[in-house]
């Protein structure tokens, strides 16, 4: 296994379902590159019954997560933000090297999930509801956003990471939970900004006590 992939965390076999901790009990698939056709790493799938768990295990986070005041949801992703500054070179080669982009393609994905992030922190501190005049007395009308629930996110091989921060950022501040399907062209991606982001959760956790 190339450093580089593993810096990523990317293993020879990794499991493909995260709900709290890795599993999987599909089948296993190899990746291999579209520029030069040799094999990556390989992923096992998820089963019918890793799908069950993961949905119920999301819909569980989700009553959770929404109760958390939404600058401290913010904050979780400022800091997933540093950290894909951290790894920008080495998930953009992944890119590259699982989809056949340009390397500055590849690259460019990873800034544009930076910038998102980036994005989204301030929309933590922006989530306003309008107050309105009402037409009866000694009542005031008012605008209040709540959060929506479990959000179905299914990205294509050609954007593999952008689209998941397009659609996850903003949904991790409103105080949604994300149930994502990735392309099985880019299955590695998927996994190894999962574990990205999973590591920032775990390291910043009491962020999330009362």
């Amino acid at each position: 296994m190339e450093s580089w992939l593993e810096k990523l965390g990317i293993r020879d076999v990794n499991d493909g379902v995260f709900h709290g901790e890795w599993t999987a009990g599909g089948e296993v698939v190899e990746q291999t590159s579209p520029i030069n056709g040799k094999p990556i790493a390989k992923v096992r799938l998820a089963s019918a019954d890793d799908y069950e768990r993961a949905v119920h295990r999301a819909h569980e986070a989700f009553l959770k997560w929404r109760v958390i005041p939404a600058p401290v949801r913010g904050e979780t992703i400022r800091r997933l933000g540093n950290a894909l500054r951290e790894l920008k070179k080495q998930l953009g080669r992944l890119v590259t090297v699982e989809t056949g982009k340009i390397l500055a393609e590849g690259e460019g994905e990873v800034q544009e999930m930076i910038d998102i992030c980036d994005f989204a922190v301030g929309l933590s501190r922006q989530l306003y509801g309008l107050t309105i005049q009402s037409e009866r007395p000694k009542h005031r009308l008012m605008e209040q956003w709540h959060p929506l629930g479990l959000i179905g996110l299914i990205t294509a091989f050609n954007f593999p990471v952008a689209v998941w921060s397009w659609n996850s950022a903003p949904a991790a501040v409103c105080g949604d939970s994300v149930l994502w399907k990735p392309s099985n062209k880019a299955l590695l991606c998927a996994v190894a900004l999962t574990r990205l982001a999973e590591k920032v959760c775990r390291s910043h956790s009491t962020l999330f006590r009362p």
